[in-house]
């Protein structure tokens, strides 16, 4: 009869499956357990924070470089204002000195002056006419408008010395329109639109000036024919 291996079930030792427990929970192995995961969440926060730095460290970048180009935008914009007080006393002074040395105090001034540059040029000054109007009426800068339409006559060089010379003269002229009829060479006639201002502690305007005048032949000067 052949031997027959008779294969017996383990039993499971309750015992040693509880001891082998108590062994693993020990309070030393609980400790390095908690270590460990301590460890392990730091080390999660350590590279959550060095994200948070590298992306907070380039906003700031972005953010400096927006407020540089701010800051340089502003300097720029108030570049004109630096010494603007300085800057309004010097115009006021040449609107002053404009004031005092360019503009007329009295019609008799700027009559005087047509009359004085049409001799110098050699032209004869006929009839001007005047219209008045007030500028800034009830301030420090009223000014009173003199439009002026003057006919002129003489050669053509001179009349055209004429021009030059009303647009460089010391009284404040501004030629509005001019209308030559005639050629070139001999005796041609012009006629002559222009404005000036008279100052305000001028001459009163006459009011027989107002609808135009005659210039006297003792204030033109020109040549007669």
């Amino acid at each position: 009869m052949s031997a027959m291996t008779v294969l017996k079930p383990r039993v499971v030792d309750g015992n040693g499956e509880k001891r082998r427990r108590r062994v693993l929970l020990t309070p030393l192995n609980l400790h390095w357990a908690g270590v460990g995961l301590l460890a392990l969440m730091n080390l999660v926060i350590l590279v959550q924070m060095g994200l948070l730095w590298h992306a907070a460290s380039g906003r700031s970048a972005d953010a400096m470089a927006a407020e540089q180009v701010q800051l340089k935008m502003a300097q720029i914009a108030a570049q004109p204002l630096r010494g603007l007080d300085g800057k309004l006393g010097a115009a006021t002074d040449g609107a002053d000195r404009f004031y005092r040395d360019r503009l007329p105090v009295s019609n008799s001034e700027i009559v005087g002056e047509l009359g004085r540059l049409a001799k110098k040029d050699g032209v004869r000054l006929g009839r001007v006419s005047y219209a008045y109007d007030e500028v800034l009426p009830g301030t420090t800068g009223e000014l009173s408008e003199v439009r002026m339409d003057a006919t002129l006559s003489g050669d053509y060089g001179p009349l055209v010395r004429l021009i030059n010379s009303l647009e460089r003269d010391k009284v404040f002229f501004v030629i509005k329109a001019v209308t030559l009829t005639g050629q070139q060479t001999g005796m041609v006639s012009l006629r002559l639109k222009l404005t000036t201002y008279l100052r305000p502690d001028g001459t009163a305007v006459p009011a027989a000036m107002s609808a135009g005048t005659v210039v006297p032949a003792a204030a033109n000067g020109g040549r007669g024919r």
